[in-house]
This record gives C-alpha cells, structure tokens and sequence, in this order.
C-alpha cells in the first residue's frame, strides 16, 4: 500500500471546514529567525513578502493580524529545559534586535504582537484571549520554522477549536527536508496546506 493508501485508509487529510471571521497568525518572523547574520535564522523574503500580501488584505477587511515572537529575561535562561536542548535560542534577548519583528512583514502599529518562551505561540501566552475576544474561528498560520513552532502553534491551534490553514508558501524552515516532512503531516492531520493565491482568493470572497 502506498503512503497516501495509508493515510487515507486511516481516515487522514479530509478538508479543513473555513469560517466566516479569520485570524492572521505570523510566527517568529523576527531577526533572529529572519536575518542570516544569526546562526539561528534562515532566508525567509519570499516567504515574508507573500506573508505581507496576506496581512495587508486582512487588515483592510477588519480582521486581526498577530505576530509572535520568542523572548527571554537573562534570568530565565538557566531554568527553561528547551534552552538546554536548544541552546541556539539563549540568544532571543529582551530588547535585542533579534526578537523585533522583522520589517519586512509589513508590521502595522495595530498589530498585536504575542510574546512566548516555546515553540508553540498558545502556550503560556494571550494569543487564544486575542482571537476569543476578536471572534476568529479560522486561523490562517504562517512564519518560521515550519517545522518547530509553526508546527506546534498549528496543532496548538486546531486542538483549541479553530480551523486551520497554512500556506505553504508563507513558511521558512533551515532545511528543505523538515520543511516538506512537517507540511505534508500537517495536511493530513491538523490543518489544510494551501498557499497565498488560495488564501487571498478566500479572503476577496468573505
């Protein structure tokens, strides 16, 4: 039986049902993830660019745009068990250029921006406050790193209630094979992977 034979007997990859009243939820396009002169980031302008088309439509139809971005207290660096196993991350200092939001993305003054301490941007953070109090029900996830926080944010999300779409075109990741592995399993299991046209197409049509 071929892999797709297997997911589909097991009752994987059915389509995502899309809401009336969708979120944007940009993750970890900051500089240190944004800006290769950091060893923790990767090449990410395509992905911002086709990000920020997503951003700007949304805003001009009233719905919410949320960045993320990972910031740590130097005195959480020592007690946090993530920061043992990725030590690359110690350097995501409050204040440091590395957790600003990169520019690139368009960011608006009315944007929230949702401070974390892991992969996932719904653990220990107001970002389910956000989207309850704004009334989203579908969440449109892009950002960096496909394969670790988008991912975990992406199940964190349809595990809270919402549906969820990933843009394909809209993720960055440092290697190409965690990047189409993670996709490919999120399509099956957590959320429709589509891309930007697809998702301005349904923005036009709400």
């Amino acid at each position: 039986m071929s892999q797709q034979d297997t997911y589909k007997a097991a009752g994987f990859g059915a389509s995502v049902p899309r809401g009336i009243r969708p979120g944007i939820i940009v993750v970890d396009f900051s500089y240190g993830f944004t800006d290769v002169q950091y060893p923790t980031a990767s090449d990410a302008t395509a992905q911002m660019a086709k990000t920020k088309e997503i951003c700007d439509l949304a805003r001009t139809k009233g719905y919410p745009v949320i960045f993320t971005t990972i910031a740590y207290h130097p005195g959480e660096l020592d007690k946090l068990p993530w920061l043992k196993k990725a030590t690359g991350m110690r350097a995501l200092i409050e204040g440091t250029r590395l957790v600003e939001i990169d520019a690139a993305t368009g960011i608006q003054p009315e944007d929230a921006i949702v401070t974390k301490k892991g992969a996932s941007s719904f653990f220990g953070s107001t970002l389910n406050a956000l989207l309850t109090g704004a009334g989203v029900d579908t969440v449109v996830v892009t950002g960096a790193t496909t394969s670790g926080c988008v991912r975990a944010t992406v199940v964190d999300a349809v595990q809270a209630g919402y549906n969820v779409l990933v843009p394909h075109d809209c993720c960055a990741d440092r290697a190409k094979a965690p990047h189409e592995a993670n996709l490919y399993d999120m399509d099956q299991k957590y959320a429709d992977v589509t891309d930007t046209a697809d998702i301005l197409t349904w923005l036009n049509h709400l």
